[in-house]
């Protein structure tokens, strides 16, 4: 029997934190050729540190003659990336930084997997296993330690850029510790976050008196008691931060990006890839089936497990685990889900429409728990697959 009463810990990291800065940029990347080219092949890589941004990967063009013409971009699209996030430190600034692009193109033998699979279709660009998950435990169907961790980062990033708190700086990570009571989030036994700031004369109890209003307006009423501990720039001076602190490099966080380390995940990170890449777009996949499982009441907890071969587009296998919380036998949901989503890499991509520059979005504050956007952003938070699956089992 799973347990009722515990706590479970999350952790979040801004926009600003070095990994999160190469993440945002390999999507740039990935949302310029997308832009210019729907079908664009990429797989491009971020590495930073002090006064340096190095971008490698591969990208296939069907016309390959524009490859040079479209690389002429790069260093502008990373240049406007770390100038949105706030970068403007002297060892770290947007104008000054420099840039090398390393970027060329795809490897013939990972596209003839892709461009003629083993089953005649669109083949999977890799093997892998993906993981989604979905829980009642939020409006958002997210767990609760990671999705409020995101929201106290999103609304200090918010309160920093429109000038409310100027001495606030881009890097930042928090972290919640959340008291579950019969297997639901009650409250937050510890608050722990680190930002950086602007001046070396500010102390840990400045930036808490900065932080805490918006900190306790993000989380739920009550959830913040006497007993909860607060851990604010627990280590004192943090003026010194991003690539110029510490390096940071493409794919990182791959457990911020998804549930908090309160589910699964699967071998690959997320950004800076076409959606042909199963590490991403059916990890999305199976984030939209468990949302849609949850959202229909087949259960209140889900894990959807996803396999491929690179080269073979139909998935191995599908596995659904429900924690016990199942109203149907989680074998008819996997036999559900077979029949109502088309899960080869185009069928993927057909259905939750990737082909379209929407990824630089999600590098930062999670990709899973986001509202669906009108341009198809976070399409695979839709739940509108949940009455095909009810009537499917």
């Amino acid at each position: 029997m799973s347990r009722k009463s515990y706590i479970f810990t999350s952790e979040s990291v801004s926009e600003g934190h070095p990994d999160k800065v190469c993440d945002r940029i390999s999507d740039a990347v990935l949302d310029a050729f997308i832009a210019e080219e729907p079908e664009a092949r990429v797989a491009a890589e971020t590495f930073a540190t002090t006064n340096r941004v190095v971008i490698g990967g591969e990208v296939g063009l069907s016309d390959k003659t524009k490859l040079n013409q479209y690389m002429e971009q790069i260093e502008d699209i990373a240049r406007a990336c770390i100038k949105d996030i706030g970068y403007e430190q002297d060892k770290f600034h947007h104008e000054t930084v420099e840039i090398t692009n390393l970027l060329h193109e795809q490897s013939a033998h990972i596209a003839q997997g892709v461009d003629s699979g083993a089953d005649k279709d669109e083949g999977a660009g890799d093997q892998g296993i993906m993981f989604g998950y979905a829980t009642d435990e939020t409006a958002e169907l997210m767990p609760a330690p990671v999705h409020y961790a995101h929201a106290i980062l999103r609304r200090l990033a918010e309160v920093r850029k429109d000038g409310t708190e100027p001495t606030l700086r881009p890097d930042a990570k928090s972290q919640l510790s959340v008291r579950y009571e019969n297997g639901k989030p009650v409250g937050v036994t510890s608050i722990v976050l680190s930002t950086q700031h602007a001046e070396a004369s500010q102390t840990s109890r400045d930036i808490r008196d900065i932080v805490e209003p918006y900190i306790r307006e993000v989380l739920p009423e009550g959830w913040i008691s006497a007993e909860t501990e607060w851990w604010v720039n627990p280590t004192g001076t943090f003026v010194i931060g991003g690539p110029d602190g510490d390096a940071g490099l493409t794919g990182r966080k791959i457990i911020v990006d998804t549930y908090g380390g309160a589910a699964p995940h699967g071998g690959g990170a997320f950004s800076g890839k076409d959606p042909t890449k199963v590490d991403r777009s059916a990890a999305y996949a199976a984030r939209y089936l468990a949302k849609n499982v949850v959202a229909a009441g087949m259960a209140s907890k889900c894990t959807i497990q996803l396999s491929y071969a690179i080269g073979v587009s139909k998935p191995l296998s599908i596995y659904c685990d429900t924690f016990g919380t199942a109203q149907v036998d989680p074998e008819a949901i996997e036999q559900a889900i077979a029949q109502v989503m088309d899960l080869t890499p185009r069928g993927i991509r057909n259905h939750l429409q990737l082909n379209k520059p929407i990824y630089q979005r999600t590098a930062a504050y999670g990709h899973f728990g986001r509202a669906p956007e009108a341009d198809g952003g976070f399409s695979w938070e839709r739940t509108d697959l949940a009455t095909a699956l009810k009537a499917a089992v």
